[in-house]
């Protein structure tokens, strides 16, 4: 519905545009979440208002990456009119700040697209992702897209002028607005392609008209931009003050790539705000990757791991945070080729001298510099985790409650770096101190019990159900640890990752459940006696739940509760058999019974009476649903269960010489034809089991 009320929108301004075209001044309207941010620029926002700036300068260097790469598509040289620059310059008698670049500039059409309506999903998901603190709520501003509504911080009206490059002169835009719901548009004259914004400042802003105050906000957010920011020079002397000449323009930013720069030259805070500028980001990275290769290829990497998910790192076609360049030129954003998809929450910059300035997408796909690029980068950014967790734990645990579900994904995607990334797995287990992951397989593989084969793990759909599953009933008596899996990538990581360190991964609801070398010869006598007591009854069982129970057998694995399901397919575990075939059940589903239990117990001492086959449905069903499984029909597994429990009670009331009253009381083996439960006789209940 957004999307279609978006579109109308759009149509309904596009209307507009061609019913005063010829006319000098066009006048459109906001879009509604455009007009919302508006609101909270002004509102909001107001004491982070050095922001400003650094929004649009970080858009003034976008729209030259873009030209860059534009150009050099076309085999054209970006400098071919002039050097590549920003230009901040203030007029005080005017009241104004004004931002220029020779960036790519924007068509008539990309104005209304980018600026008017911002038909993006980055708006929407900005709005959403407010938190009320200021201070946080600023610094995603760049992060989601909609970093030009930051002028309106400080101004009350903004003038913004711009020519595409390839455009005439005369197909320049301009766009003006207050920033209260309405904007216009017209058509003037602009020799030079590029961006100039003018913004009109509103009172009490006054303190920024100073040359020197627009520096230091410069060289705080905008020092590490690689293309030089100018200003005019500031007057040395209150006589040079006075002159009414022009003075010269100086660079205020470094203007170098930061990661050609030797790493002795830079700081943490060095790297830190060059992460901040590259991802939108608040927050400080938790570690970075800065290395130069060198040999049969070069480039640079510069990668960081973030402290915090983006907000699209779910959705399927979201950006990527790599940007390639060659030769410390732009070119493109990853798309795929350079990380895995497992890695797509890395951010950062990559720099060839191999690659060509035009490369392409298909290029990248058969470049034998390309996969040394990737083979590189995956291994640094895996290593520089491994260090983390080992030399960092606390940080470590912080970049897997963000993006250890997405590193879980390289398990099944990334053969060649499999054993590196099971190392860096993190997981519940039955002897985790708190609900948090702090489990590794080489944690669980030095506290395994002597004459242990396995790695045990269980699968469920939550954590809740998996610490409460009668599955671990066995491992808890016996010491064993069990690792708790109750994320849906689980399924692939343990279909993927059969062993670590030689020790194979199980299933405790796979097979038998035998613990091998850990039952003593007590417990190996007490199974046999029981198999050979139950034998009876497990056949009888089977029989009456045949098409339903693939096997009916006694549990090595049950403590206190009656029965459980597992399966006996050891290819495949059950809980992504349910998501495969989505019946909640595997295809070989197993009945397990424990023979200890008080009820199993009184069930094989009264196998031959009439509500057999009733017990065996509701020990089925029971069991179905501490799998955590659908019953097909809960209605007629209600109705056994009270007529079980009825018929119990008449019997216990009449052992105790009570009166038993049959009227209404309903017995599941005296049901009628069309299945609903008859009348008990209260002479009969002796017969009740």
């Amino acid at each position: 519905m957004a999307v279609q009320a978006e579109q109308a929108e759009q149509a309904e301004q596009a209307d507009q545009a061609d019913q005063t075209e010829g006319t000098e001044q066009e006048v459109f309207s906001f879009q509604a979440e455009a007009a919302q941010i508006l609101d909270l620029m002004v509102h909001s926002l107001y004491s982070n208002k050095e922001i400003f700036l650094r929004e649009l300068i970080s858009n003034s260097s976008d729209a030259i990456d873009r030209l860059r790469l534009e150009l050099l598509s076309h085999s054209e040289l970006p400098e071919a009119e002039g050097p590549l620059r920003i230009r901040v310059s203030h007029d005080n008698d005017g009241r104004t700040i004004t931002i220029t670049d020779n960036g790519i500039g924007m068509s008539r059409d990309e104005v209304i697209a980018n600026i008017g309506t911002i038909a993006k999903s980055g708006t929407q998901e900005f709005l959403r992702s407010l938190t009320g603190d200021q201070l946080k709520d600023a610094t995603m501003i760049g992060q989601f897209g909609v970093g030009f509504y930051s002028s309106f911080i400080v101004a009350d009206r903004v003038v913004l002028t711009t020519r595409r490059a390839g455009l005439e002169p005369g197909e320049a835009v301009r766009w003006e607005s207050d920033g209260r719901g309405e904007y216009t548009l017209e058509t003037v004259e602009q020799p030079d392609r590029g961006t100039t914004i003018v913004l009109h400042l509103r009172e009490g802003e006054d303190d920024l008209l100073n040359g020197w105050r627009l520096r230091s906000i410069i060289e705080k957010y905008s020092d590490h931009i690689s293309v030089p920011i100018l200003m005019p020079a500031e007057a040395e002397s209150k006589a040079e003050e006075e002159e009414a000449k022009p003075k010269a323009d100086t660079t205020v930013n470094r203007a170098s790539a930061l990661w050609a720069r030797p790493k002795s030259e830079l700081g943490d805070k060095d790297y830190s705000d060059f992460y901040k500028h590259i991802s939108g980001e608040f927050n400080d990275p938790l570690a970075w990757v800065h290395t130069k290769i060198e040999g049969t290829y070069e480039y640079t990497l510069l990668l960081f791991i973030p402290s915090s998910a983006p907000y699209d790192l779910w959705v399927t076609e979201s950006r990527r945070g790599v940007r390639l360049h060659v030769q410390r030129v732009f070119i493109m954003e990853d798309t795929g080729q350079i990380l895995p998809k497992y890695l797509r929450f890395i951010r950062g910059v990559i720099d060839s001298s191999d690659l060509p300035l035009n490369v392409s997408r298909e290029i990248l796909q058969g470049s034998r510099a390309v996969d040394n690029i990737r083979v590189n980068a995956v291994k640094k950014v895996l290593r520089r985790l491994v260090e983390l967790a080992d030399d960092e734990p606390e940080k470590y645990a912080t970049f897997w409650k963000e993006f250890g579900m997405t590193l879980k994904e390289g398990i099944a995607d990334d053969y060649s770096n499999r054993d590196e990334i099971a190392k860096l797995l993190r997981f519940n287990s039955t002897k985790s101190a708190s609900d948090d992951p702090d489990t590794s397989l080489a944690d669980y593989v030095a506290r395994m019990k002597e004459g242990q084969e396995h790695i045990y793990y269980f699968l469920a759909p939550s954590h809740a159900a998996a610490k409460a599953s009668p599955h671990l009933e066995a491992f808890r008596t016996k010491g064993v640890e069990v690792l708790l899996l109750s994320e849906g990538v689980d399924n692939w990581v343990v279909s993927s990752l059969r062993e670590f360190d030689d020790k194979k991964l199980q299933s405790v609801a796979q097979g038998d459940g035998d613990l091998g070398a850990l039952a003593d010869e007590e417990e190996k006598q007490a199974k046999e006696q029981a198999d050979a007591e139950y034998a009876e009854l497990l056949g009888k069982l089977k029989a009456y739940l045949s098409g339903q129970a693939w096997d009916v057998r006694l549990s090595t694995r049950l403590t206190t509760s009656p029965a459980c399901i597992i399966s006996n397919e050891p290819e495949i575990d059950v809980n992504l058999m349910q998501r495969l075939r989505g019946t909640g059940l595997p295809r070989q589903a197993v009945l397990e019974l424990n023979p200890q239990h008080p009820l199993i117990q009184r069930i094989n001492r009264r196998r031959d009476g009439k509500n057999i086959g009733e017990w065996a449905q509701v020990l089925f069903n029971q069991a179905v649903l501490t799998l955590g499984a659908r019953i097909e029909d809960p209605t007629t597994f209600v109705r056994r269960l009270n007529s079980l429990l009825t018929a119990l009670t008449e019997e216990e009331a009449a052992g105790a010489g009570e009166p038993v009253t049959g009227d209404g009381a309903l017995r599941a083996d005296d049901q009628g034809a069309d299945g609903t439960a008859e009348p008990i006789d209260a002479s009969d209940h002796e017969e009740a089991d």
